[in-house]
């Protein structure tokens, strides 16, 4: 006979207990992922995104609630401060010293050496590294390129002679 008084009474005191706290704590915390989703989508994620959306959504289901559970004054406040405060984050958000802060301005001004652009030109000497069988690696002045011949076979230390580049390949013949 004890246990389910027992059991009655703990279910009464659950249900007794004033929600109120509760109900500012949750409206709250909407507004607030509200408006850090706002902010991340105005600062960090531009345009009309998900995030952005969702963000809109938590700040109306969180004044929905505040006119639901803290009556129409309530509400009101709860209203006010979502608009002023979502005011106040598009506002810094969107004016353009702000925007310049997490905009990337810097220009890459380098460049890549193209092998279309050869700088060994036909006629130039050089010497294989490798046996070129018929591609390998020859040494013209400093530097090192990839050659091919039109088929022979060379072996390393050889002395060759740029006939040409065809199709982003430099073409070798033996030095006679």
């Amino acid at each position: 006979m004890g246990a389910p008084r027992h059991t009655a009474f703990c279910v009464s005191l659950a249900y007794s207990q004033p929600t109120l706290p509760m109900d500012w704590i949750t409206i709250a915390l909407l507004l607030l992922f509200g408006l850090l989703f706002l902010v991340a989508e105005v600062l960090f994620i531009p345009g009309t995104t998900l995030v952005g959306l969702v963000g809109f959504a938590l700040l109306a289901v969180g004044i929905w609630f505040g006119y639901r559970d803290l009556g129409s004054s309530g509400g009101h406040v709860t209203l006010v401060t979502a608009v002023v405060l979502a005011s106040i984050v598009i506002y810094i958000g969107l004016r353009p010293k702000n925007l310049h802060k997490f905009a990337l301005t810097d220009v890459n001004n380098t460049s890549v050496r193209d092998v279309r652009r050869s700088d060994i030109l036909p006629g130039s000497h050089g010497r294989t590294l490798s046996a070129l069988r018929p591609a390998g690696t020859a040494l013209f002045e400093d530097d090192r390129r990839e050659v091919v011949t039109r088929g022979e076979f060379l072996a390393a230390g050889t002395a060759v002679r740029v006939l040409g580049i065809e199709q982003n390949r430099i073409v070798v013949e033996q030095v006679a």
